[in-house]
């Protein structure tokens, strides 16, 4: 029902159209009828809805992984007794989908969409069997890792799908649908999680995605969908690999990405930031990263992302607002579950119904924007609309104490709500709608390397914020415990090892931790305001797509 109501009347009537010689989408029906007859044509009726309802649920899926996990996060660190891990949960599958971002885009413009993509999804599916499988914090974190390394072509392919799918004059609505549809897997992940949780067991989590995948997989294997830029022939490409997909850029720049995490992981936990360990992995990931950008220039247009993409203001300022924005969801998403849990001693799956505020308000307002932004053309403004609820909603919640009514956490989480379904799709609709097909592939997996890395490391700053806050909370306010033997005990099993006295102090401290992370958030979300600005004023129902290249820093 979702879908319908996101999806305008107009695309029950979308006609073929044809392409242009330099494989770009004439923006109005007067440059369709110059573009000639003999150029590939869009699907149409079953075909078409085929092609949208696989991509969608593909996408919900992905977007279920990344917050389902978020409510049974407190149950793992039990079982496993791994709280010092918790940002691994969500860094391992961010990390891996970060690092293989820019060789998807590649691998989507040399070989075919429809079999690039499906197995991509074929690699997300045994993460999640992993990750149910798990008999161990370390075999999770692995499953997530292999998880992500699948999710990393599954967003971006999606997009690319559609680019090739549907009409540029009829993209900006298809995509808003399909990412406010998906976004439904984001904001429902933590209620399906507490559910599973609470009622069977936290590894449901994972298996969930089995067969589900499952049926998506067969219908996507009967899909058409067509691959609008001419291609080489597969074992052309894989004869000359290494230069096709610039193996070496990738080789290049996927340590960097990896050393930088791993010294944002380490540093202040198992490491002192100023140690040769975290020193050293800071110091390579520059190293490196010098490197790939020194390889990128020998490259030229060849390169893993070229440097002529990455300048278009259209490309890095979309770029940064979608990865300040996505942050934002994502560290919420993430520590409110801890402090219901922790500090309101709240089941997993109660944790899950008090997000129903923020579930129910993100979705409204996902598909009004959508609507929004078809009547008005603009997408700047409801960009800005996000980001300055995103920071009020933030700075208001980093006020939550053990005794806050409910009433005030209620309505924060709607403010919250409102401003993330107003804005998450608004940088992918501006992109798409400043550049031509042709360089769609290579930019949006750019993009969607901002995002996962941004959040990545945004995810693992929050955990070293909450755990330092956590060690000097509980020093004190409550000296005499075993700070040590608290943190392994989890976000929820402390209330076994602390005493009746102490645990009030436990509590406040829990509390006082999750309210410093939200100051992040605060920050993140009045970045996005300024960034959103550089998106470009322009009226999405007139812009016709921009030859390549030709806007600049």
């Amino acid at each position: 029902m979702a879908k319908s109501a996101a999806l305008p009347v107009e695309l029950e009537k979308m006609a073929t159209v044809p392409l242009s010689d330099s494989d770009t989408i004439p923006a109005n029906p007067a440059e369709n009828a110059a573009a000639g007859d003999n150029e590939p044509q869009y699907p149409t009726g079953v075909k078409f809805w085929t092609v949208m309802a696989s991509v969608t649920v593909v996408a919900f899926l992905m977007m279920l992984d990344t917050s389902i996990i978020s409510t049974a996060v407190p149950r793992i660190t039990d079982e496993f007794h791994s709280l010092e891990d918790v940002g691994w949960y969500a860094s391992a599958y961010q990390l891996a989908s970060a690092a293989l971002q820019p060789l998807t885009g590649k691998i989507y413009t040399k070989f075919t969409l429809k079999w690039s993509f499906l197995a991509f999804f074929a690699l997300f599916e045994l993460g999640s069997t992993i990750c149910g499988a798990a008999v161990s914090s370390t075999m999770l974190i692995v499953g997530r890792a292999v998880a992500g390394m699948g999710a990393s072509g599954l967003m971006n392919g999606g997009l690319t799908i559609i680019a090739s799918a549907v009409p540029l004059d009829k993209r900006p609505s298809v995509t808003g649908s399909m990412m406010g549809i998906s976004q439904l897997g984001i904001v429902c992940g933590p209620l399906i999680g507490g559910a599973f949780t609470s009622y069977s067991t936290w590894r449901w989590c994972f298996y969930i995605n089995l067969p589900v995948g499952g049926l998506v997989a067969v219908g996507l294997c009967f899909a058409h969908i067509p691959d609008q830029i001419k291609k080489s022939s597969p074992l052309l490409v894989l004869r000359n690999l290494h230069h096709e997909l610039d193996l070496i850029g990738f080789v290049l720049f996927a340590p960097a990405a990896i050393q930088l995490l791993l010294a944002l992981q380490y540093g202040g936990s198992d490491y002192a930031w100023n140690s040769a360990t975290v020193i050293g992995l800071l110091c390579g990931a520059g190293a490196t990263f010098a490197v790939w950008l020194f390889w990128n220039w020998r490259r030229g247009e060849d390169a893993l992302i070229p440097l002529s993409t990455m300048k278009r203001r259209v490309v890095w300022s979309t770029s940064v607002t979608q990865w300040l924005l996505m942050s934002t969801l994502y560290c919420s998403t993430y520590f409110i579950p801890i402090y219901f849990q922790a500090v309101r001693d709240a089941t997993p799956i109660l944790s899950g119904v008090y997000m129903l505020s923020s579930i129910v308000s993100q979705l409204l307002f996902a598909i009004a924007s959508g609507f929004l932004v078809e009547r008005t053309g603009y997408i700047i403004p409801y960009t800005i609309f996000a980001g300055v609820l995103a920071a009020v909603s933030s700075g208001l919640t980093s006020t939550w104490s053990p005794t806050t009514p409910t009433g005030k956490w209620v309505g924060y989480m709607i403010l919250g709500g409102s401003g993330r379904g107003a804005g998450m799709q608004m940088p992918m609709l501006a992109l798409q709608a400043g550049l031509q097909q042709a360089e769609l592939a290579v930019a949006i997996a750019l993009l969607m390397f901002f995002q996962m890395l941004g959040t990545a490391v945004m995810l693992v700053i929050s955990n070293i914020i909450f755990l330092e806050t956590l060690r000097s909370q509980l020093a004190a306010l409550v000296p005499d415990v075993n700070i040590d033997d608290i943190i392994k005990a989890g976000a929820t099993g402390f209330r076994k090892v602390v005493s009746a006295d102490d645990l009030p102090g436990v509590v406040l401290a829990y509390s006082n931790s999750v309210d410093r992370v939200f100051w992040l958030i605060t920050g993140l979300g009045g970045l996005s305001v300024f960034t959103a600005l550089f998106m470009g004023w322009v009226d999405i129902r007139k812009k016709k797509a921009p030859a390549a290249g030709s806007e600049q820093a």
